[in-house]
């Protein structure tokens, strides 16, 4: 006696589409990751761009007339030259005869160049007060500006009030700026001037701790004794007069070369440093005047000229590795020298190097070398910036194409579809002499044991003559004995199952096509049911002798969902709608799966049905084409087929779709050069193909992601409405196809959570299946999991 160990613990080994199944999954992962991380990856980039242009986290507020009643009077009545020792507020005055110009705003690419020409042919230097989101996208022009022999100060990153701001955004303004700085001119600096700042009797209760603050920290805050009120555009010669001191004061001048229509500024600038310079006035920087200061007041005291050193700036020779104790603890670490300075000439660049020592002028002693992190992190910011500086208006004038592109369509589909509606439905309108005789029926089956026999009661039903050829594809279900079951109890003689190895629909298909004993062959899936009319209606175009093959009407039967519904629109709106446009244009792209009819002749013509694409239905289509083969769509040949009912499914589904479309376009690239038939399609159908069903969905959430930055950064409610026009013309697109294929509007109630919702997965399926394509990937006929719910078309209807 035998015994035998019961296998009840044991796991089953897969199977072998099991197998490819589950390395396809394990596949999808990390491409899905990739696509989310690429659309993850543009929106910071358009968060950076945007806060670049002061759109994101941009404060428009300016304080006015606020109270001073807290500010000391020497701080308000003092110098523009403002420090904090040991918390005690300093002011410095500009030394007699001595201009220091200052500018505000840059820098701008259309300006400040004109400026620093101006100062390097007249031999001035010049301080600019620059904002760190203009550093960021302008590095060249900074980099031109220190090396010239200028000096520069921070003006803010996003050119904000501060007084509204919180300690942490402060710390944030100043960081990034230097940052900027080190990137665009691998120095950092402590001088400092606030937005909306003019002379120190407007400091009030709110501006003034932030002064103090920025004071411990190191900075030098610099202020105005004269404003050439240039902003005002009163004329070259009033800019002239108003910026010009009175007596022989010394003075801070402001000019601007940024922040608006500078051109009376370029053209009073020469006239004034030439009257200044007639009235003998010297011309230096922030540093430099205060290097005056100190020499001035270190010889009235007897002591040694130039030993000392003031609001941080130092005279004398830094040993190499020392921290000067005036850098600001504000800016990013690094940002102090990595080597000693000395005094340079008194118009100057930052020179070159003297026993290992990096020189650095009198004129840039707020200067600091940028070294360490924060030279490689400030690099990285320009970096970034000029990626985003590229890739936002290039997305957006991408998208202002797509747009355009798309609203065409929408017009040409509109156009076409009511042409084709017209010519179709005429009351004389004929193929030719009705076809009445009998055609075969190809039903490739995997695994359909819940809708393979309420697909042959449905032909069970039709009023046409047919013979009906099942294909198992090699089912584990018994599918191939349910149909022969159905068959019988449905009384149908005309039917017969074939049983093949598992080899995938192609093959399935290419067994039926051998097998058919009549010259046209129906094709439809094993989840699909026909109307009782729909294989009279499907085979009549083929009366016309140039028509190789036939597209039908697929109607979503499980569509009272939201995936079903969201579906339902799809495949009335972007199938059939389309369907009509291209028959008439002459290039159908595809005969769906669930519903088509050839030629046998035509079929066999082109090597049958090929396992060269997921998308073999495509695939055919277009060979037929290059055949020279007529494509029509037969509006009133129906077919209810059961959609994926899961977004699992669903993106299933879609994938092999859009990779397979791919595939097929790839292999029939040649018809873009091919001449008749063949090319008409190259040039018309595919362009349209690429444009429309892969370009136009990977932009499409770009386009959402476009209109929920504007709607939070830009104008709400005019960016509300705009997404509300397109989707109003897509509804009036929508509705009209509706009409044309009679079916009830109140599914289109879903449309709007569509387009939120539908549009980002069908982006990361394309993103997923190029992927794919780019590495060569491979996937097999997936099977969906089907309910067998769409039975009669009568149930499904409505």
């Amino acid at each position: 006696m035998t015994t035998t160990t019961p296998s009840r613990g044991r796991r089953r080994a897969p199977t072998r589409m099991e197998r490819a199944a589950g390395k396809a999954a394990a596949l999808q992962r990390p491409r899905v990751i990739l696509a989310l991380l690429l659309l993850l990856g543009l929106t910071c980039v358009m968060l950076l761009d945007g806060y670049l242009r002061a759109e994101v986290g941009g404060d428009q507020r300016v304080r006015d007339g606020a109270s001073a009643s807290k500010v000391p009077d020497k701080v308000l009545n003092g110098g523009p030259i403002l420090t904090f020792r040991g918390g005690k507020p300093v002011t410095q005055t500009i030394p007699k005869k001595t201009i220091v110009l200052t500018f505000d705003d840059g820098p701008n690419p259309t300006y400040t160049p004109t400026v620093l020409k101006i100062l390097k042919k007249y031999d001035v230097p010049g301080t600019f007060f620059l904002v760190g989101s203009m550093v960021s996208r302008y590095p060249s022009i900074v980099k031109q500006m220190v090396a010239q022999g200028n000096e520069v100060g921070i003006h803010t990153f996003t050119h904000v009030d501060l007084s509204y701001q919180s300690d942490a955004r402060i710390k944030r303004e100043m960081e990034q700026t230097q940052l900027a700085l080190a990137g665009a001119a691998g120095i950092t600096t402590t001088l400092f001037r606030a937005p909306y700042s003019s002379e120190t009797d407007a400091i009030d209760n709110y501006s003034y701790p932030v002064y103090k603050k920025l004071g411990a920290s190191g900075y030098t805050s610099v202020f105005v004794d004269t404003d050439s009120d240039d902003w005002k555009q009163p004329g070259v010669a009033k800019i002239i007069k108003w910026a010009t001191p009175s007596g022989t004061s010394g003075s801070s001048v402001l000019f601007h070369d940024a922040g608006g229509v500078r051109s009376q500024t370029m053209k009073a600038l020469p006239q004034y440093i030439e009257k200044m310079k007639a009235k003998g006035y010297t011309f230096t920087t922030v540093s430099g005047a205060i290097a005056k200061n100190t020499s001035a007041e270190r010889a009235a005291n007897g002591t040694r000229a130039g030993a000392g050193a003031a609001a941080g700036t130092s005279t004398g020779t830094v040993a190499s590795g020392a921290r000067p104790s005036a850098a600001p603890s504000g800016a990013p670490a690094g940002a102090t020298p990595g080597g000693g300075r000395t005094v340079g000439s008194a118009v100057g660049g930052t020179g070159g190097t003297q026993n290992g020592t990096r020189t650095i002028s009198i004129q840039q002693g707020a200067h600091r070398e940028a070294t360490g992190m924060t030279l490689y992190e400030g690099k990285a910011l320009i970096y970034a910036v000029m990626v985003a500086e590229w890739v936002v208006p290039g997305l957006a004038a991408g998208l202002t194409v797509v747009g355009v592109a798309v609203m065409s369509r929408f017009g040409m589909m509109l156009i076409l579809a009511r042409r084709h509606y017209r010519q179709r439905n005429k009351r004389r309108f004929s193929w030719g002499p009705t076809v009445t005789r009998p055609v075969t029926v190809i039903v490739p089956a995997y695994n359909e044991k819940e809708c393979i026999a309420n697909t042959l009661e449905s032909l069970a039903k039709s009023t046409h003559p047919i013979e009906i050829i099942v294909v198992d594809d090699g089912s584990s279900d018994g599918t191939s004995e349910i149909a022969r079951e159905a068959a019988r109890s449905f009384g149908m003689d005309n039917v017969r199952v074939i049983r093949q190895e598992n080899a995938g629909k192609p093959a399935a298909l290419n067994n039926g096509v051998r097998s058919a004993s009549y010259d046209i062959v129906v094709m439809m899936d094993g989840d699909t049911v026909f109307e009782p009319d729909t294989v009279r209606q499907l085979v009549q175009p083929f009366a016309d002798p140039e028509v190789g093959a036939v597209a039908g009407n697929a109607k979503v039967g499980n569509r009272n969902t939201v995936i079903g519904a969201w579906q339902h629109i799809e495949y009335v709106m972007g199938f059939n709608l389309d369907r009509r446009m291209y028959d008439l244009l002459r290039c159908m792209p595809t005969i769906p799966g669930a519903i088509g009819a050839f030629r046998r002749e035509a079929v066999l013509q082109v090597g049958g049905m090929s396992e060269d694409t997921l998308a073999e239905d495509t695939d055919i289509t277009i060979a037929m084409h290059r055949e020279g083969w007529r494509v029509v769509y037969q509006e009133h040949a129906r077919a209810w087929t059961e959609a994926p009912a899961s977004l699992k499914q669903l993106w299933s589904q879609r994938y092999r779709w859009s990779y397979g479309t791919m595939q097929a376009l790839w292999k029939h690239r040649k018809s873009l050069t091919d001449k008749g038939p063949s090319g008409r399609f190259g040039r018309v159908g595919m362009p349209l193909v690429v444009i429309f069903q892969i370009i136009t969905p990977v932009f499409a959430p770009l386009i959402d992601v476009f209109t929920v930055y504007s709607m939070i950064f830009v104008d709400f409610w005019a960016s509300l409405a705009m997404w509300f026009a397109v989707l109003g013309i897509q509804l009036l697109c929508a509705a009209y196809a509706f009409r044309l294929d009679k079916e009830k509007y109140r599914y289109l109630l879903m449309m709007p959570l569509q387009q939120l919702a539908y549009r980002q997965m069908m982006y990361l399926v394309l993103i997923h299946s190029s992927i794919t394509a780019l590495t060569g990937g491979r996937l097999r006929w997936q099977k969906l999991k089907r309910t067998g719910e769409v039975g009669t078309p009568a149930g499904a209807n409505g």
